[in-house]
């Protein structure tokens, strides 16, 4: 486990206690409902509904990318934390779907946000985006390196799904959230600690197999379809409930709680069952989960945030709550984030 919020860094001084400042979330209008999809490929609104949780997902029109959704998600975080854009010193963006190679996702979001006294990069998790890129900005601004940063998962899944493959189809959606994290200003209302770790025999498990320097594009990785999601259902839901109750123990343990101490559980939205089994192996109760799978789908990098978003606009999330985190992605990626709700 990586150095912990508030212990020691090099040299001997002492990290800074950090927090979430604050939180906001995008989706784009248009909707695929399940009936939808009865149309393009051969499923129904009841298989989906019991394997995945599923009723509808947003997707993008043509020309809308990830960097257009983490743009509208990050304008209302720093505006929501009473900061303009030049405040944010450093911006990490959790995407699976970059507008392109190169530039970054994060260069052209910083120009679109005008936040021009940030420096950034994008970071590559998949669905374990969020976890990994909330570590990363609440580490720069624990070792003081940047009092503001901007933390987005964003992704456009539906620029990568095949839309013939029933298997994946139903799965996925578009969406964005971006957290602002600053120093912590209230006792104890901080991120508390965290764990990640990866597992890349797991790799081919869950992969867009095309595309890459490994295999670029050719006319016989598009007739193949190799630029699309391809998953391995079975492997990853063992793998994913697994590890999700493993490196949640973790955390706990270092922190000398237990499940009944969290008031708020909320896990990546990939699987309604997955989430359900992954609680269920934990300890932790129904009535203290966040599953909002049914209205997104799977965002990849953006669930965790649109659970959160949800949870606080229901009620169910308030100002001083210890929230617990968790994502399994692609890779495979594995994180866990222990919090106290400061926003």
């Amino acid at each position: 486990m990586a150095t912990r919020n508030g212990g020691r860094l090099a040299g001997g001084r002492t990290a800074r206690r950090v927090k979430v400042a604050s939180l906001a979330t995008y989706v784009p209008p248009r909707v695929l409902t399940n009936a939808d999809l009865e149309v393009l490929v051969e499923t129904t609104d009841e298989w989906i509904l019991k394997r995945t949780g599923i009723r509808e997902r947003h997707v993008v029109d043509d020309g809308v990318a990830s960097s257009d959704l983490g743009a509208e998600a990050a304008r209302e975080a720093i505006a929501a934390a009473g900061l303009t854009p030049a405040d944010i010193g450093f911006i990490v963006v959790a995407t699976t779907t970059p507008d392109m190679f190169f530039p970054s996702t994060a260069c052209l979001l910083q120009t679109k946000i005008d936040a021009r006294n940030a420096w950034g990069f994008d970071l590559g998790a998949a669905c374990s985006g969020f976890t990994y890129a909330l570590t990363t900005g609440a580490q720069m601004v624990a070792g003081g390196a940047h009092d503001y940063a901007l933390v987005v998962g964003a992704d456009v899944m539906s620029s990568i799904i095949d839309y013939q493959d029933r298997a994946t189809c139903v799965l996925f959606g578009d969406g964005a959230g971006a957290a602002v994290v600053a120093p912590a200003t209230e006792d104890g209302l901080c991120l508390l600690d965290f764990a990640h770790e990866i597992d890349g025999s797991g790799g081919p498990a869950l992969c867009m197999p095309a595309g890459g320097s490994l295999r670029p594009a050719s006319h016989e990785t598009i007739d193949q379809r190799l630029h699309y999601v391809h998953q391995d259902g079975p492997a990853v839901f063992k793998f994913a409930v697994r590890k999700m109750v493993e490196i949640c123990r973790r955390v706990l343990d270092a922190n000398g709680i237990g499940p009944d101490d969290i008031d708020l559980f909320v896990c990546h939205q990939a699987n309604r069952r997955i989430i359900l089994s992954a609680a269920e192996h934990l300890g932790v109760d129904r009535d203290r989960i966040v599953i909002n799978i049914d209205r997104y789908g799977n965002t990849t990098a953006a669930t965790i945030p649109l659970a959160l978003a949800d949870a606080r606009a229901d009620g169910r999330l308030k100002k001083g709550m210890r929230v617990l985190l968790s994502s399994v992605g692609a890779g495979f990626t594995v994180g866990a984030v222990l919090l106290r709700w400061a926003c």
